[in-house]
């Protein structure tokens, strides 16, 4: 059981706030400690020496461990991809983009929202980093819809959600770490997510369509706009062309994600240089910004290593898949309870630490009952997406409170993306009950 209490004693130091990295390291050196002693208790009386030798021993393949994580290929491709986010965020590409599906979609009820989401669509497309995509559309689109007499709730939740498409729309982080910890190609699992994204996105376009239709006042059409094709054409064609040549080389089979990450860099330089924006303080704010967040996701995959070899040093990944197995209708049971524990933990903790600690102790059970690896992986990318939405710890919610004027309130946003997190559960479920729907 020191495995499964070792498992609660980190869930409870990251509620509290403890650095992720360092409580995944700390908590795995002290019930590394004390699963050793009573490895040996079980022997009579322990010696120093011998408990010594036993917990060095658990620890004696960390090294191996550590320089195969430095020499992973399919990491590579994070660093480079938030890089291309970040030059595409501050070459002003979302401005533009907004600005002119704004003219297009103007005069529907609800076209502001509408434009919204696919603007989202397009940046998680082409950037794949939620951060850069709320903090942008926030800046640029949440004064517009309140000035147009939006509800507060409709254009925070809509902003939010369509933020954390970058989730499930690849080039996705999520999809790319899922890929290292199921061990599949990550090319497999970006084919294997289109057909879901655009389902979710679709939805979203329903919902908001509909509720601006029965509810005249809460997403009003704006009136006195001109359009302008050329703008317009001249907006999408960039971001298009970058999207076809970072997608369009995985799936034609010409690179690989990690290639296509490259070509996206230097594509987003490229637009930035078209846009005259070009610069090194550019280079170097996207610089820092790519080797933080790659910093923290590796020192997060270290820690997490060290915890799982305590976590199966003590048993406790057998006691997991003993009792998975042994439920009635084992396989559905477990798909529901799985998703139930993520999107618990959603509210709580982020998608890294889920994806490196709780997805491989159940990877064997999944891997026993015969479930597709790349449809598990997909629900769980929908289900984590979820994790950026949930009050209250959602880190969409906070990059919009940073950036949201003063009269928007904390409880706005709150319920404002509670009808897109229905939204999301309903797309999961329907997902486990019609996968041939979703192209599995």
């Amino acid at each position: 059981m020191i495995g499964l209490i070792m498992f609660i004693a980190a869930l409870l130091m990251l509620i509290i706030g403890f650095p992720v990295a360092f409580t995944f390291g700390a908590v795995a050196l002290i019930f590394g400690a004390i699963a050793a002693y009573f490895e040996l208790a079980q022997d009579g009386a322990v010696l120093f020496i011998d408990w010594l030798d036993e917990f060095l021993s658990m620890f004696s393949m960390m090294p191996l461990r550590i320089y195969t994580i430095m020499e992973n290929k399919i990491l590579i491709a994070i660093p480079l991809f938030i890089f291309m986010g970040v030059v595409l965020e501050k070459s002003g590409i979302a401005q533009k983009l907004l600005e002119s599906m704004g003219s297009l979609f103007g005069k529907v009820r609800g076209g502001l929202a509408v434009s919204t989401v696919i603007i989202g669509t397009m940046l998680a497309a082409s950037t794949g980093v939620v951060g850069a995509s709320v903090i942008a559309m926030g800046v640029i689109a949440l004064p517009v819809m309140l000035k147009h007499g939006y509800n507060k709730g409709i254009a925070t939740g809509t902003i939010c959600a369509s933020g954390t498409l970058g989730q499930i729309i690849p080039p996705s982080i999520v999809l790319i770490i899922l890929a290292d910890v199921f061990n599949q190609p990550v090319g497999d699992l970006f084919k294997a997510a289109i057909m879901p994204s655009i389902i979710l996105v679709g939805a979203y376009i329903i919902y908001i369509l509909a509720i601006a239709n029965i509810k005249k006042d809460i997403a009003p059409a704006m009136k006195d706009i001109n359009i302008n094709f050329k703008n317009i054409i001249v907006s999408l064609i960039p971001p298009l062309v970058l999207i076809l040549l970072v997608l369009g080389s995985i799936f034609a089979g010409i690179a690989t994600a990690t290639e296509s990450a490259s070509v996206g860099a230097v594509g987003s330089l490229i637009l930035a240089a078209f846009y005259k924006k070009l610069n090194f303080k550019l280079i170097e704010q996207a610089s820092l910004e790519a080797v933080k967040t790659t910093s923290m996701v590796f020192a997060i995959l270290i820690g997490a290593t060290a915890f799982s070899m305590v976590f199966t040093y003590s048993g406790a990944d057998y006691i997991v898949e003993d009792f998975l197995t042994s439920l009635p209708h084992a396989k559905m049971v477990f798909i529901f309870l799985v998703m139930a524990i993520i999107f618990f933990l959603g509210f709580f903790i982020d998608f890294i630490e889920i994806s490196y600690i709780v997805v491989p102790i159940l990877l064997p059970v999944a891997d026993s009952l015969g479930i597709n690896p790349i449809w598990f992986a997909i629900l769980i990318a929908m289900n984590l997406q979820s994790s950026f939405l949930t009050p209250p710890f959602g880190f969409s919610l906070f990059y919009l409170r940073g950036v949201a004027p003063k009269e928007v309130t904390t409880i706005d946003i709150y319920k404002g993306v509670i009808p897109f997190i229905l939204i999301q559960v309903t797309i999961l479920i329907l997902m486990v009950f019609f996968p041939h729907i979703f192209g599995f």
